[in-house]
């Protein structure tokens, strides 16, 4: 895919390093000429030194051709109107914004922004994760309120342990993404099979989530 980054702060940073590593081709603008060329000669990438609320700079920095246009600025108010410029000038096929301040996540899907990400409720379910030491956690939400990324953490004595997934019927409208065990990511195949500890991330719609508690863990908490 191609990808364009508006903000090269650390968020911007990680996630262009990520992707490169990932093989997609990405390209970022960020308003510090300095950071620019920081990342200019870190990474080999299209780095656009300019205002990514400009057309013009959205335009050279490959706007037009991108798949996803991705605003990660510390403002909201500039993500917004990137994720704006990108639908309604480029015809962006999907647009993600951070959202700074968790007031404005609303907002952001109102005006029809593919993914907004709350930074902060997605730290804060972590945190509380950790601290309730719980099995299953709605990191955030997608398309209005309709789709979920959840995690489960595979108990010893969860029911699909031991099987392959093609022996086991998700709920409708859910999809495993990855398995990360131990060290290793797994992208889920029919022939997968299921081992105590794994860390599950699935796709699902709003409101399956108990039922894919259930049959991951046998309970719903």
């Amino acid at each position: 895919m191609y990808i364009l980054i508006v903000g090269a702060g650390k968020v911007g940073y990680f996630l262009a390093k990520r992707l490169c590593q990932s093989k997609h081709t990405v390209s970022i603008v960020d308003k510090q000429k300095d950071i620019c060329e920081e990342i200019a000669k870190e990474l080999e990438i299209l780095v656009i030194n300019g205002d990514g609320c400009n057309p013009e700079i959205l335009e050279e920095a490959g706007a037009r051709r991108a798949d996803v246009v991705a605003a990660v600025t510390g403002e909201d108010e500039d993500n917004l109107i990137i994720c704006q410029l990108a639908k309604q000038v480029f015809n962006a096929k999907r647009t993600v914004g951070r959202v700074n301040n968790p007031d404005n996540e609303r907002v952001f899907a109102e005006l029809e922004v593919d993914v907004p990400v709350d930074a902060t409720m997605v730290i804060g379910k972590i945190i509380e994760e950790e601290v309730s030491f719980s099995d299953f956690v709605n990191l955030m939400s997608f398309k209005r309120g309709k789709l979920a990324i959840v995690r489960v953490d595979l108990s010893p004595d969860s029911p699909v342990v031991k099987k392959e997934l093609k022996d086991i019927q998700l709920p409708k409208d859910s999809v495993l993404v990855s398995i990360v065990r131990g060290d290793e990511v797994i992208v889920p195949k029919g022939n997968t099979v299921f081992e105590p500890g794994d860390d599950i991330i699935a796709l699902t719609m709003i409101g399956n989530e108990p039922e894919l508690f259930k049959l991951l863990l046998g309970r719903v908490s």
